[in-house]
């Protein structure tokens, strides 16, 4: 499922210096595909394919890197945290071998100034029909915050801070721990309180 989104019409110079009007240059159609923590692979642009779940973007080419990774926190907002990362590539056919390419352009970091932010897609050598493919890395390298997992056991006795320490007590009779004397059964035969007590 393809998501629409538009570029701000607003007037821009170029590298050579020419003012850009949005408002009476047609924009582009600009189909932006996303990936989380990687550039996605190029099997999935295979003979004319796309990834799933691409964006639609009407921009103009003097649109900057900076300009579009906004486009991109419009659609998801967990991308707005400072820190997390756009590395821009774009996806154009090879007609020499009939396969696609996969060219890195520039990244940007929300929250940081870079050196990048203000690359446009001209400057990129984007040609109308080329894709954009974004991979999208959070500071944490993790992604987005999600439930906590559960630590894989070790292959080997390794203590670490916030272990816990379980101790199993076997007693020397395999029947755990000692309890109140029993009383002496009762002899089959008649006491003879003589003998007991000369024998005690």
């Amino acid at each position: 499922m393809m998501s629409m989104v538009e570029s701000k019409v607003e007037e821009k110079k170029d590298k050579a210096g020419a003012v850009v009007d949005r408002e009476k240059t047609c924009p582009l159609l600009l189909r932006v595909f996303v990936c989380m923590g990687r550039h996605h692979h190029m099997a999935e642009y295979r003979r004319g394919a796309t990834p799933p779940n691409g964006l639609q973007v009407y921009t103009w080419m003097d649109a900057t890197l900076r300009e579009l990774a906004s486009l991109v926190q419009e659609i998801n907002p967990d991308t707005k945290r400072r820190g997390t990362q756009f590395e821009f590539a774009l996806v154009y056919p090879d007609l020499n071998k009939l396969q696609a390419r996969l060219r890195e352009i520039g990244t940007v970091v929300v929250g940081h100034q870079g050196f990048e932010d203000n690359k446009t897609l001209a400057q990129s050598q984007f040609c109308i029909g080329d894709h954009l493919d974004v991979a999208i890395t959070y500071p944490n390298v993790r992604g987005p915050p999600g439930p906590p997992m559960r630590r894989p056991m070790r292959p080997y006795p390794m203590f670490c801070i916030g272990d816990h320490l379980d101790v199993a007590i076997t007693y020397p009779n395999v029947r755990g721990p000692p309890g109140p004397p029993m009383r002496r059964p009762m002899r089959p035969y008649p006491m003879n309180p003589d003998y007991d007590s000369w024998n005690n």
